[in-house]
C-alpha cells in the first residue's frame, strides 16, 4: 500500500510541477539582443549579445531561444549554441532564481546588406520534459554591412594616369576664367595648358595654374542593369556587388582627399517602406565632403537591395530633365545600351564630365576593350 502511494504521490507531483512550469514558466523573463557593433565592414567579425533574465523564484531548468537569421552572418560554434541549416540560431539556458545571463557570439559578416532581427521564439518546460510552453517576441536588433573596400589599384579605371594622387587631380575641375599663377609642367597636362611666356622666361615647361571652381563635384553612378531587359531578374548578383565594393573604394577615396563626392543608382533601399511601393525611389545623393557624408553613402549601399527600381536610361533621364551640370560622372556599369550613350551625349553636352568603368563577370573588372570603347565612340 506504501508502495502505491509513493507513486501516486510521484506521478501527481510530476504532473504538478509540469503544471507549474506551463503556467508560470514564461512570467516574468525578460530577454535583450543586441550587436556589439551597429555597422561593420564586410568580412569583419562583431558579437552578438543576448540577455536574458529571470524575475521571479520558481527556477527555470531549461530554456530555448531560436530565431531565424541570415546565412550571411556566421557564427562561431559555441556550447548551449547550435546553428541548424545555416539559418536558425537556437541557445539554451538555464536559470535559477533572480538570476541574469548574458552571452556573447561571434559572428562573422560574409557579405554586404542590412539585417533585421525582428523576431525571437521563446520555450521553457518542466525538468521531465513533458509539457512546454512557447511565445514569440518582438525583439528587434539590425547590423549594417558595409561593402569591402578595395585598394584603388585593384579597380579598372579608364586609364594608368588616373591612379594615385593623379586621380584626386583629374577630379577637380580648374576654372578656366581664374589664373592663379604658374607651375612646373606634370605628366598629364595638355598642351595648350602650356604658358610659353613663362616657360621661355624660367627656361623649363609652364603652365597656366587655375583655381578650382566652388560648385564641381563628382557623382559615382551604379547601373544594376545586367541587359536592356527591365523586366529580367539580376543573374549575375556577385557583378553586382563588386560594383558597389568599386563605388564604395573610390567614394572613400576621393572624399579622404577633398572632392565633394555622391552616389546614385537604380536600385532602392532594404526598407518596409519601399516594399510596400508600387513604386520605388531610386538612389541619388549628391556630392558633399566630410566623414559623416562618408557613413551616410556607406549606410546607404549597405542598404542597397539587389534589384532595380526603374532602368539605368530613365535614371540618366532624370539628371538630363534637371539640367544638371558641373558634375564629374564616374559610370560603373557591365553595358551601355543606345538609350544611355544618348543621355550620356545630353549630360556631357551640358557640361558634364562621363567616364566609364566596366564590369565584367571575372574575378577582376575590366575596362572597355579597344573594339568596345571603338564602338561606344563611334555613336558620337
Amino acid at each position: 500500500m506504501g508502495v502505491h502511494w509513493i507513486i501516486i504521490t510521484t506521478v501527481f507531483m510530476v504532473i504538478a510541477q509540469a503544471y507549474i512550469f506551463k503556467k508560470w514558466g514564461l512570467n516574468k523573463i525578460e530577454y535583450s539582443r543586441y550587436f556589439f557593433d551597429k555597422a561593420v565592414f564586410e568580412g569583419e567579425e562583431t558579437e552578438m549579445v543576448e540577455e536574458i533574465i529571470n524575475k521571479k523564484f520558481l527556477p527555470i531548468p531549461w530554456l530555448r531561444l531560436e530565431s531565424k537569421i541570415s546565412s550571411n552572418l556566421v557564427f562561431k560554434q559555441q556550447d548551449s549554441l547550435s546553428v541548424v541549416g545555416e539559418q536558425f540560431h537556437r541557445s539554451f539556458f538555464s536559470l535559477m532564481t533572480y538570476q541574469k545571463i548574458r552571452r556573447r557570439h561571434k559572428i562573422t559578416c560574409t557579405k554586404r546588406g542590412y539585417y533585421q532581427l525582428k523576431t525571437v521564439s521563446i520555450s521553457v518546460g518542466d525538468p521531465f520534459g513533458i509539457d512546454k510552453k512557447s511565445k514569440t517576441l518582438h525583439v528587434s536588433s539590425n547590423l549594417l554591412v558595409y561593402p569591402r573596400f578595395l585598394p584603388m589599384e585593384e579597380i579598372p579605371l579608364p586609364s594608368n594616369s588616373w591612379q594615385g594622387d593623379i586621380l584626386v587631380r583629374r577630379w577637380i575641375m580648374d576654372d578656366p576664367f581664374i589664373f592663379a599663377g604658374v607651375r612646373e609642367y606634370t605628366y598629364g597636362d595638355t598642351m595648350k595648358s602650356v604658358n610659353w611666356s613663362a616657360t621661355a622666361r624660367i627656361g623649363a615647361l609652364q603652365v597656366s595654374k587655375k583655381d578650382f571652381t566652388a560648385d564641381h563635384n563628382l557623382m559615382i553612378y551604379l547601373n544594376f542593369d545586367q541587359t536592356e531587359d527591365i523586366w529580367k531578374e539580376i543573374e549575375d548578383k556577385d557583378m553586382v556587388e563588386k560594383g558597389i565594393s568599386y563605388a564604395a573604394s573610390i567614394a572613400q577615396y576621393t572624399i579622404s582627399n577633398g572632392i565633394p563626392t555622391g552616389f546614385g543608382c537604380n536600385s532602392y533601399l532594404d526598407d518596409p517602406s519601399e516594399r510596400i511601393k508600387r513604386i520605388k525611389n531610386s538612389v541619388r545623393i549628391e556630392g558633399m565632403n566630410g566623414n559623416n557624408h562618408l557613413t551616410h553613402i556607406l549606410q546607404t549601399m549597405a542598404m542597397l537591395r539587389v534589384d532595380r527600381s526603374m532602368n539605368f536610361g530613365s535614371f540618366l533621364q532624370e539628371d538630363v530633365d534637371q539640367r544638371r551640370t558641373n558634375t564629374d560622372i564616374i559610370l560603373i556599369t557591365a553595358f551601355i545600351s543606345e538609350t544611355i550613350q544618348k543621355h550620356i551625349r545630353s549630360l556631357e553636352a551640358l557640361g558634364n564630365s562621363v567616364e566609364i568603368i566596366y564590369l565584367t563577370n571575372s574575378d577582376q573588372g575590366e575596362i572597355m576593350s579597344e573594339s568596345q570603347e571603338g564602338d561606344y565612340y563611334a555613336n558620337y
